[in-house]
């Protein structure tokens, strides 16, 4: 698991420099720099970081285990209770109270993403599709399980969820961001505990995410206004 996690941030920042160099090298006007900076490349490079990824952990199951991928992690796709559990992620929505009482803050590194209304489009379309389900493979797919095994259901849904919240860090600078993102956490793993199921706790993640995109864009005028909004999507 840890090499897994080494591995991924290596792909991801591999993936951003490369792309960064090819922008550079189409538009050579611009400050390196820049390019690096530039939302929509960020999103591109770790959508493309992404790929290597996959591919280690379908063949790490599939080469090493002899066994089929989506059945190794229990993707357990849940049919016809799939609306109900994209419901819980919008339920859950309702974690986000709790920042009224936290010292969020004003500003973070993850408005970057929104520094446009094509920015913030592409970041709501990523954070319903690729996002969770990186995230619901690697977390609830691949570390639940191995800690559940060790430390029991309690502990293992706990140890998820610290991880799953720290990774945000960087986005937001705030603990309290953490915080809030690691309660979302417990409920996407009390979820895949439930259920046997990673595909439903992906529902619940894109039902939360996707919650707050849309009232993100009701409420900043189609994400022409992002100072009227604070995002705290997983």
């Amino acid at each position: 698991m840890l090499l897994l996690a080494f591995f991924t941030i290596v792909a991801v920042v591999v993936a951003e420099f490369l792309t960064a160099v090819v922008a550079w090298m189409i538009y050579p006007h611009q400050s390196f720099r820049d390019l690096v900076q530039r939302p929509s490349l960020n999103l591109l490079a770790e959508g493309l970081g992404y790929i290597p990824v996959a591919a280690c952990m379908f063949f790490l199951v599939e080469g090493k285990y002899r066994t089929p991928f989506w059945k190794a992690i229990k993707w357990n796709w849940p049919g016809r209770s799939a609306l109900k559990w994209l419901g819980v992620g919008v339920l859950t929505v309702v974690i986000d109270l709790v920042g009224r009482y936290l010292p969020m803050p004003k500003s973070s590194p993850f408005e970057q993403f929104f520094a446009s209304p094509g920015d913030a489009y592409l970041m709501a379309a990523f954070a319903v599709t690729l996002g969770p389900l990186m995230e619901e493979l690697f977390f609830r797919g691949f570390l639940y399980p191995v800690l559940a095994r060790w430390t029991g259901v309690v502990p293992a849904i706990l140890l998820t969820a610290l991880p799953f919240g720290l990774l945000h860090y960087l986005q937001y600078r705030s603990w309290s961001a953490v915080l809030l993102i690691m309660l979302v956490g417990v409920v996407l793993g009390v979820v895949r505990e439930v259920t046997q199921s990673v595909g439903a706790s992906f529902l619940v993640h894109v039902g939360y995410n996707g919650t707050l995109m849309v009232l993100a864009a009701i409420a900043t005028d189609g994400f022409r206004h992002m100072e009227k909004a604070v995002l705290v999507p997983s």
